[in-house]
């Protein structure tokens, strides 16, 4: 692992207690530039976690309430007369950072939710015609709760694709939930959190992870793979192109946080569920649980000798 980067993991997972592999995903998240999705019940960690990773990356960090009522200019920005200058500005929304906690993003309406796309995918926003690039880096984290809870809405495929990794924290095992219900909340360590990196080591970071090498092997073991999701009848349809990459670019983070500059097997299997899971849409005939099919999925797949 890169040096600089387990002092950062040790602080986090004083944080966001034994959550471990969770807090790894997010950080291989960042790394690999994608964006991070936490769908969970309230109060399991979501947002402590998002405010964490912003305080020890030393990222700029807004975080936005989704609501049913909250509009596309609420998030980007909206061009507002000046009657000083007799014209209209530009006034930048929340979106305008490079750490972006999206709070409950399926309680806002579709319109809402898709002000987010072009931000999320090109890291620009349009606006009336004019482009506006943003910050860099930009990171995305959204929290989601279940869907079948009242007064949410599915999100749709096209936003579900602009997230590299779906994760969720889960329960905590006994012994940290008694340290929870002692009182001794990782929360509490949230305030005293200072930033580890330079956005500059940041950035030479994430750079050093695209140059991270996956051999031709490797490359065969992924296409099968994708090869698997197409052909499988539990999906509707397949892994799009644009998750193939995702995937060989998690996969580069998660060796590069194991101190390689080469992709292994396991990499590829670690980020496989997180980076996929979401993308895939039951078929008609299927029902369940996508992450258990999508792991039994990846058991049926043989890594080519």
């Amino acid at each position: 692992m890169h040096q600089a980067l387990t002092p950062v993991l040790n602080q986090l997972n004083k944080v966001v207690l034994g959550k471990s592999h969770q807090v790894k995903l997010s950080v291989a998240c960042l790394l690999a530039e994608g964006h991070l999705l936490i769908e969970d019940l309230p109060g399991m960690g979501k947002t402590t976690l998002g405010q964490a990773i912003a305080k020890v990356f030393g990222l700029e960090f807004q975080r936005i309430q989704f609501t049913s009522d909250i509009l596309p200019a609420d998030i980007i920005g909206a061009n507002i007369f000046d009657k000083n200058d007799g014209q209209f500005k530009f006034h930048p929304g929340p979106v305008f950072s490079q750490l972006i906690l999206g709070d409950e993003i399926n309680r806002a309406t579709p319109k809402a939710q898709s002000a987010l796309l072009e931000a999320m995918e090109e890291q620009q926003v349009t606006v009336e015609g004019e482009t506006f690039a943003l910050p860099q880096p930009f990171f995305v984290i959204a929290t989601q709760n279940p869907s079948h809870q009242i007064g949410t809405y599915p999100l749709p495929e096209s936003q579900l694709d602009r997230f590299l990794f779906r994760i969720q924290l889960g329960y905590p095992d006994a012994s940290f939930e008694r340290v929870l219900l002692q009182g001794k909340s990782g929360r509490q360590n949230l305030n005293t959190l200072e930033p580890m990196l330079s956005l500059e080591d940041l950035m030479r970071i994430q750079q050093e992870v695209a140059k991270v090498t996956v051999s031709e092997h490797l490359l065969n073991y992924v296409i099968h793979l994708i090869k698997a999701t197409r052909q499988s009848p539990d999906f509707e349809h397949g892994l799009s192109p644009r998750g193939g990459l995702a995937l060989i670019g998690a996969a580069k983070a998660w060796a590069f946080l194991d101190g390689r500059d080469y992709v292994l097997p396991e990499d590829i299997q670690q980020t496989f569920i997180p980076a996929v899971a979401h993308r895939l849409e039951f078929s008609q005939k299927t029902s369940g649980d996508s992450v258990k099919l999508v792991s039994e999925l990846l058991e049926q797949v043989s890594v080519p000798s």
